[in-house]
């Protein structure tokens, strides 16, 4: 599949590449398909294209990569939505923004992650969805680097 993308031009997606989210993103619900591209610009951070509008692109990274450790329980409903038989299949992102050096204190400087709304992809089905949490009723771990 071929894809204009507004980030990055010209890319060739192939159909094992692309992860559908079956009830898209809060606020992006008309976007349901989604591949990840590598650009290398922020190591283990990826860049989540838009397959159906190409104008859609966002940042996400592993938690473990920004030193967290974070676990949460999914629904019954959620693992129907996944097709997840076997846990190991299940890869947790949250999405990252870079937030504007010249806005507020510097403490508000630097990579924004949130927590609050994770990615759950099930990489043997390719389906995903996107948790809204409505409070902290997972387990998270800072470590120190």
């Amino acid at each position: 599949m071929h894809i204009e993308s507004a980030a990055f031009g010209s890319i060739d997606v192939e159909a094992d590449q692309i992860i559908e989210f079956p009830a898209g993103l809060p606020g992006f619900e008309a976007c349901k398909r989604f591949t990840f591209i590598q650009t290398g610009e922020h190591g283990s951070v990826l860049q989540m294209q838009g397959v159906d509008d190409p104008a859609i692109v966002f940042s996400v990274t592993d938690p473990a990569a920004l030193g967290v450790n974070y676990e949460l329980t999914l629904s019954d409903a959620d693992v129907a939505s996944l097709g997840l038989t076997q846990p190991e299949d299940a890869t947790v992102a949250v999405i990252v923004r870079q937030a504007a050096v010249d806005v507020g204190s510097p403490a508000d400087a630097g990579l924004k992650a949130n927590f609050m709304a994770p990615l759950v992809v099930n990489t043997a089905t390719r389906r995903g969805i996107q948790k809204v949490l409505e409070q902290v009723g997972c387990e998270i771990t800072l470590r120190g680097q």
